[in-house]
């Protein structure tokens, strides 16, 4: 339905607003603007062999007026009529200046750096430099607020497959992972769900029903022109990022304005698993009259197969038999996965620019990730009543331990589609007006995930010591084999769900940028107006069944391989065959009974609409550069879901709970640039920012999962108010003029009303029978703040004598200081740290590139960080261990358009840890092994 709207509405909307050689919007704006005397410069600057310089500053001489070439290296200026000089800035390449006469109806201008002229108003300088750090470094230097960009040749010199993983090189910004490919990021020791990410302006909707967060594992690294980071708001971008704004950029067909075509391929081998292959490729071209019309492709595949080793230990704490108390196991879990990965991805753009003036486009892109995985796993389960004397926190003995085998097959699949529809246009005195319609939908759906159980009938004794290896410890079931005998396992159960939640954007936005003499002193004023409505559904459904006439027509012993199931150095018995499994499952998923009310109440439908308009003015005092504006945004959210509920006399009542709220927030902002010489450039800003809940935790949704006695309730709160921060920030940027920076950012961001999870534990009468019961609800934190330093430093050192000079480095070190303070204490606790917060984060990289030679060795690390709040025993905080990488890449270049490389990922086989309190009470440890990728790119 709303893709029809899309393509119905947008088409109308360009024919109208963006009809070329429009009288009646050309009268408008000069009725508006007929103050203004100028006429248009557009020019574009690119280098000998014809690419686009993005981020080359361009100044007027005698005046403080500057443009910036965009992706495409153009830019327009207003200027009288007469003879003016342009001075052109870029890093890497000498600065040049080009003389020009403005006449009546403006002028186009080109600016080659490093070519040969081609017509006699080019400006011709000696030495070639378009490598991507360059692009990079110039679009951050001259960009108003504090920006970060990540540029196509340079992810492509990382071994990272998706987003996420290429996001971590970038300063302040740090990932989570998930079997050791990177998902989430955190910004600045931020949560996750604090950062927005668009694709080509566009926000993407997230696929995870749980978080705002969008998981970046789904889309590929190699469809991207570049990403860029804004960790400070300018009043035209959305509010809700109090992190910074992910903006993932795709390619067009006019950044090369010619025919091109490359890609690349290859295989690996990867450490703990089978092979991996990844390819991609991308075709576009400019054609028809005056080369007018541009079209592109892009498409990306991979598949990788990985068997992580993976072991998970509940703890809790329990009175021994002497009267005392320890933390001991509750669980033990191993983990034997054989897992396939499948990215694939396409994007495409059709883009229409029969002048300077105007331009339309089509851009749309796909992105599709799939995670099928079986799971091997050997369960043990501890009672604190079977406890034997001497134990210790380390290391204790349990009778009667249960012990069960399971085959768990799950498949998970992503999927993300933006199309977008738009259009922009430059009016005669310098005014633009562009329009922009899209639609986003994110769906994420689980076809497969279904368990089988078996229960050992042996009950034996089990002993465990995590004295010594506390990340590998021992356990004597793996000496005394009970878990081996096949024979005496029975049926259990099954278990069957499904999950599919969905989220479908539409959004309209304009802009209107006017320039403008106020008091002798150039302005350029900004307005605009964005809607945008989101629509969620949620809905799962549960069954499962422990009857003896579902059990499966095989015994235990039937359906397992003579392939040993292992886990580390545990031998945990012989694996499932998936096949016959597979089949049971297609045969009794129709006859296990359906689990009520669970398959009622996980469901739920939002609507989130948020109308938003702001204005800004930005205006330069000399070398300083100033932006001033406001940004106010209504936020109207409606949501329903299914309750359920037991009266004492056991009668079950379904119905539905809603909620329906609106609000509206104001953004002021200041943000300043002062270049205190061509190199030397100072920054500081004053923003405000939101992150709205979670859609999953502010419908009134009440979700039971029950597991024999034991009885836990996620709750949703109406009441919930998103955060807001108040922001301020500070940075000195140095740009050294054979391609380097060395920089320091500092940042201060004063919370209200940040979100947590509350848990805790009452009783609960069913049908008069009282439990007791655990609940969990998210809840707002009046107070917090995140405080931190940012420091970078890369530089390519030139200067050095002869193949020296090929060497430079990439480092940069990010500390945070993160806290909120809760309105009452838990756990005789009112101060926590914010998950997902690392202290230290830092990445450091030596590259080398000469005689078509390039190599980089890289390190990255983060510091451990609180993964969960326990709110009644801060012993059992939930954090993740901090990690380091080392990764290597090779490449050699023909200088043919072909070029082999080699990628070699994770060579210190690092672990994923998580830990309750202290890093001795292990909950997971994982480890993944090392990759190398072997491959050609090529390039037309």
């Amino acid at each position: 339905m709303k893709l029809h709207l899309l393509a119905g509405v947008s088409l109308a909307s360009v024919a109208v607003v963006f009809a070329a050689g429009s009288a009646q919007a050309d009268t408008a704006v000069a009725a508006v603007s007929a103050a203004i005397a100028g006429e248009v410069v557009h020019g574009r600057v690119v280098n000998g062999a014809g690419e686009p310089l993005p981020g080359a500053e361009v100044r007027v001489r005698g005046s403080a007026q500057r443009a910036v070439t965009d992706t495409q290296g153009e830019f327009n200026l207003v200027l009288p009529t007469g003879q003016a000089v342009l001075d052109v800035n870029y890093i890497g390449l000498p600065s040049t200046s080009q003389p020009l006469t403005v006449a009546a109806g403006g002028a186009d201008l080109s600016i080659v750096l490093g070519g040969s002229a081609t017509d006699l108003a080019d400006v011709v300088v000696t030495g070639v430099i378009s490598d991507g750090v360059a692009r990079s470094l110039n679009q951050q230097k001259n960009a108003d607020g504090t920006l970060n960009i990540l540029s196509a040749d340079a992810i492509g010199r990382y071994p990272d497959p998706n987003v996420a993983e290429s996001l971590q090189r970038v300063a302040g910004i740090a990932i989570q992972r998930d079997q050791g490919e990177g998902r989430y990021i955190n910004v600045r020791g931020a949560p996750s769900a604090f950062t927005a990410v668009s694709v080509d302006g566009v926000q993407a909707p997230a696929v995870d029903p749980g978080t705002r967060a969008v998981d970046l594992d789904t889309l590929p690294s190699d469809i991207v022109s570049n990403v860029e980071v804004s960790k400070t708001l300018l009043p035209s971008q959305d509010a809700d990022s109090i992190a910074g704004a992910v903006n993932i950029k795709t390619r067009s067909p006019f950044d090369r304005r010619r025919l091109v075509l490359n890609g690349y391929g290859g295989g690996s081998y990867n450490d703990y698993g089978g092979s991996d292959v990844r390819a991609g490729a991308t075709v576009s071209n400019v054609f028809g009259p005056n080369e007018t019309f541009g079209a592109l492709v892009s498409l990306s595949y991979s598949q990788t197969n990985r068997r992580p080793e993976n072991v998970e230990s509940g703890w809790t704490k329990m009175e021994t038999p002497e009267g005392g108390e320890v933390f001991a196991l509750e669980e033990s879990l191993f983990k034997d996965y054989d897992t396939e990965r499948t990215r694939q991805a396409v994007t495409g753009a059709l883009e229409y620019r029969p002048s300077d003036n105007f331009r339309a486009w089509l851009r749309g892109s796909f992105a599709q990730f799939e995670d099928d995985e079986y799971r091997n796993q050997l369960l043990l389960t501890y009672d604190e009543d079977n406890l034997q004397p001497g134990a210790t926190d380390s290391a204790a003995e349990f009778s009667e331990v249960t012990v069960e085998r399971q085959l768990r097959h799950r498949t998970q699949k992503n999927e993300i589609t933006i199309l977008s529809l738009g259009g922009e246009r430059t009016f005669g005195n310098g005014a633009v007006w562009d329009a922009n319609l899209s639609w986003a939908d994110s769906e994420q759906t689980y076809p497969n995930r279904n368990e089988l159980l078996f229960r050992s009938e042996l009950e034996p004794t089990v002993s465990y010591d995590f004295s010594g290896d506390h990340y590998e410890p021992t356990y004597s079931i793996f000496q005394t084999q009970e878990h081996l005998d096949a024979s005496e396992y029975a049926f259990r159960e099954n278990v069957f769900r499904s999950n599919t939640t969905q989220q479908e954007d539409v959004a309209f936005q304009t802009n209107f940028e006017l320039p403008s003499n106020v008091g002798g002193r150039d302005v350029t004023w900004k307005f605009g107006a964005k809607y945008r409505t989101r629509d969620v559904t949620a809905d799962e459904e549960r069954f499962r069944s422990r009857a003896a006439a579902d059990a499966p027509a095989q015994t235990f012993a039937d359906l397992i391989t003579d392939t040993e199931s292992r886990n580390y150095g545990y031998l945990l018995g012989y694996k499932f065959d998936n096949g016959l499994v597979d089949d049971y499952f297609a045969s009794h998923r129709a006859t296990s009974a359906r689990r009520m009310p669970d398959s009622v109440v996980a469901d739920y439908e939002a609507q989130e609409d948020i109308l938003a308009g702001y204005g800004q003015a930005r205006f330069d005092m000399g070398a300083t550069n100033v932006i001033l504006g406001l940004r106010v945004e209504q936020t109207k959210f409606e949501g329903s879901a299914p309750t359920y509920t037991v009266t004492e006399d056991g009668d079950e009542i379904y119905s539905t709970a809603s909620v329906d709220r609106d609000q509206t927030d104001f953004f002021p902002s200041l943000t300043v640039r002062h270049s205190f010489s061509d190199n030397l450039i100072g920054r500081f800003a004053l923003t405000r920012s939101i992150s709205r809940p979670e859609f999953s935790q502010i419908v009134p949704r009440r979700i039971e999962e029950t597991d024999g006695t034991d009885i836990s309730y996620e709750i949703g709160n109406p009441d919930l108010e998103p955060t807001l921060s108040n922001n301020v920030d500070l940075g000195l940027e140095y740009y050294f003029a054979s391609l380097g920076v060395v920089s320091a950012n500092a940042f201060y961001k004063d919370l209200t009303d940040y979100r947590y999870i509350l848990t805790y534990e009452d009783e609960l009468n069913i049908g008069g029978t009282v439990f007791d019961a655990e609940f969990e609800t998210p809840i707002n934190a009046p107070d917090g703040h995140i405080a931190g330093l940012e420091l970078n430093w890369q530089q390519k050192f030139g200067f050095l004598p002869g193949l020296l000079s090929g060497f430079g480095v990439f480092a940069n070190y990010t500390w945070t200081d993160a806290e909120i303070t809760t309105d009452q204490p838990y756990g005789g606790r009112t101060d926590f740290a914010l998950p997902g917060q690392s202290d230290s984060n830092y990445n450091v990289a030596v590259f080398y590139e000469k005689a078509g030679v390039s190599a980089r060795l890289s390190y990255t690390k983060r510091s451990d960080y609180l993964e969960e709040i326990d709110a009644d025993d801060p012993d059992f905080d939930l954090y993740v261990e901090g990690r380091e990488q080392l990764d290597f890449t090779a490449s050699y270049d023909f200088g043919n358009g072909v070029e082999v490389f080699t990628e070699a990922k994770n060579l210190t086989n690092s672990a994923g840890t998580r830990y309750y309190g202290s890093r001795e009470r292990t909950y997971e440890y994982e480890k993944f092994g090392y990759n190398v990728f072997f491959g050609v790119r090529f390039k037309l």
